[in-house]
């Protein structure tokens, strides 16, 4: 019996290659109307994103298929880069037909095509999407008994909390502004005191959000580029940071934030705290060609419209070679310190060539080096300030974050259907190409969402601030939350690409928005079982070459059940979630020896090509 559709890009049946297309390569297409349909002719309709360029092919007639006609073609991908949107054209020898889409015919002439990413081969550097990535807040994760946490004399009108168990301020000034002026005194030392833990925890990237001076704990209004913030250390602990990362067989990536500097900040200077000229002050000022005014200095353009971070011209020459060109430029500079990679806040703010000259800069002066990206969306097709961009083309990007991964993962988890994450995760990987697929950072929460466990546990999100800062999750929120945390952590750690831990998600930390996802590490009072849950699964993942490195395929998905496979040439695991709250049973194709389950140990029985798994409510098996 013939498969139901005219035409699926994801089956070898009608595309080949899957997915995404190197430049220059051989793309092959089959449609298979209904013989009784009484089409004569199909044609491939494409549109070239970046080149505009409209085309039309016939395919040619290629036989019989059951009760389907075959009509094929061989196309060449474009020689560049480029995003083609593609659908079909049928006709009959009368005139009459229909195009063919994503949503099947239709006569209206308002098509949703399918796209084809064609991308031009480089190499990705295969340490980060086969490792595990530790997202640190450097102020909150460790402070050592002789970090002075001294915010005298520095930039921003600082205060440090004395008890490390405080919440975060969430308060207005006086003037009603919140600044994130309060600081906990975590520092770069505590970091590098912690690396046998996360060595045990199976750790073998650091992502810090950013060290250098600022004037605020979360950093990212930056002060100086080329000095780490005092309150976290000096230039030499990053150097012994990364030394001692270096030994364990870790890599360190910092946060660059290049889109805005601080409105506090040498280059800028409003409030007059560095001794040079800055924008604010003087025409003269060697970086008032960095900013945009209108007039000079009362208005000028800032990110979002926040006055403490005005936004920097990525096209003023000056600035291109302080960051980038330069033989010492802050990319070459702290890469050489010994940083292994960057990751670009705010990705699509930065124009695409400058991406570009950055990913050079780093190949020429550390070519393992790795570009990380904050993209929010599909990074392929984006759309930022009216512009498509080319991040993951080839020239730019390495990776990306994978927020649609954690979107899908949660409303699966909450209660949806797996079906629904199937189709989400099927899209990523058919529009990236293979080594952005297998490097996107995949997490269940970050610096800018809430923290994991609340999301999962909590039966509601209260409606005022000062209610979300003392919401604790209740015993059966808590209860619920774990459970749900458990199958999401498997998840994660089996699915391709870079699984992050957010600091203290694997120790049972809780909290809503910014800035109560951002509290001290608990150290002494992390929850054991569910530490235990993620160092287990972060260490199958690095001792499992099918977990780090093997082809995905997808084994069944529906309802709440989901299961898929991770396989070498020697090594097959599969992942096997019911996020139900009932009993469920699944029965899987299974042609190997009886499986056992990595988690607990136990031994299923299998027979007769047949795997048979009565499945209890918010339930996960990994199985060998």
């Amino acid at each position: 019996m013939s498969e139901p559709f005219v035409f699926d890009p994801r089956y070898g049946l009608c595309k080949s290659p899957f997915g995404a297309a190197v430049c220059g390569t051989t793309v092959s297409l089959h449609c298979r109307p209904l013989a009784s349909e009484g089409f004569t002719h199909c044609a491939l309709v494409m549109h070239r994103e970046f080149s505009g360029q409209q085309e039309e092919r016939e395919l040619y007639q290629d036989g019989v298929d059951g009760e389907r006609i075959r009509f094929s073609l061989n196309f060449t991908a474009p020689a560049e880069p480029e995003l083609v949107w593609y659908h079909f054209r049928f006709w009959r020898d009368d005139g009459s037909g229909c195009d063919l889409d994503k949503t099947g015919y239709r006569s209206d002439g308002q098509v949703h095509p399918w796209q084809l990413t064609v991308y031009r081969e480089s190499r990705t550097p295969g340490w980060f999407g086969s490792g595990v990535v530790y997202q640190i807040f450097p102020d909150r994760f460790c402070r050592l008994p002789s970090d002075k946490a001294d915010p005298a004399g520095l930039v921003g009108s600082r205060w440090v909390h004395q008890e490390w168990s405080d919440t975060p301020e969430w308060r207005p000034d006086p003037d009603g502004e919140i600044r994130n002026r309060d600081f906990f005194g975590g520092s770069l030392r505590g970091i590098t005191s912690k690396l046998p833990y996360l060595a045990d925890l199976g750790v073998t990237t650091l992502y810090l959000n950013p060290i250098f001076e600022s004037a605020s704990n979360h950093r990212y209004n930056t002060a100086d580029y080329t000095r780490i913030d005092p309150m976290l250390g000096t230039e030499q602990d990053l150097r012994d940071l990364c030394d001692a990362a270096h030994a364990r067989g870790m890599r360190v990536i910092l946060d660059g934030v290049f889109n805005h500097t601080g409105s506090q900040s040498i280059y800028f200077n409003a409030d007059g705290f560095y001794p040079s000229l800055g924008a604010a002050q003087s025409r003269e000022s060697p970086y008032f060609g960095w900013y945009s005014f209108h007039p000079w200095p009362e208005d000028y353009d800032s990110w979002w419209g926040i006055r403490t971070l005005p936004a920097v011209r990525e096209e003023n020459p000056g600035y291109v070679d302080y960051i980038i060109g330069a033989p010492n430029s802050i990319i070459r500079r702290w890469l050489r310190c010994g940083v292994d990679g960057w990751r670009l806040d705010v990705a699509d703010e930065l124009p695409d060539w400058f991406i570009e000259k950055i990913r050079e800069a780093m190949k020429d002066t550390k070519p393992d080096s790795f570009l990380l990206g904050e993209v929010w969306e599909d990074a392929s097709n984006k759309i930022a300030y009216s512009q498509r961009r080319r991040y993951l083309l080839g020239q730019e990007l390495h990776g990306v974050m994978n927020y649609p991964f954690r979107t899908a993962l949660l409303a699966y988890l909450q209660g949806g259907n797996a079906a629904a994450f199937q189709e989400a995760m099927e899209t990523i990987r058919e529009n990236y190409p293979p080594s952005a697929f297998y490097s996107a950072l995949n997490f269940l929460g970050t610096h800018d969402t809430p923290r994991i466990l609340t999301v999962l546990g909590a039966d509601h999100v209260p409606q005022t601030k000062e209610e979300r800062a003392a919401y604790c999750l209740s015993p059966a929120e808590r209860e619920r939350g774990e459970a749900l945390l458990r199958l999401a952590v498997l998840v994660l750690f089996s699915f391709p690409g870079a699984p992050m831990i957010y600091y203290g998600d694997e120790a049972g930390m809780e909290g809503f928005e910014d800035p109560f996802n951002r509290g001290g590490y608990p150290w002494g009072s992390e929850r054991r079982d569910l530490l235990e849950r993620f160092a287990r699964l972060s260490r199958l993942r690095q001792t499992r070459p099918s977990l780090s490195r093997g082809r995905f395929r997808w084994l069944s998905a529906s309802g709440p059940l989901l299961a898929f496979a991770r396989e070498t040439e020697s090594e097959r695991t599969v992942t096997v979630v019911n996020a139900g709250v009932e009993t469920r049973t699944l029965t899987l194709p299974w042609h190997w020896a009886p499986p056992r389950d990595l988690l607990t140990g136990r031994i299923y029985p299998a027979g007769d090509g047949l795997l048979t798994l009565t499945l209890p409510p918010r339930t996960g098996l990994l199985l060998s």
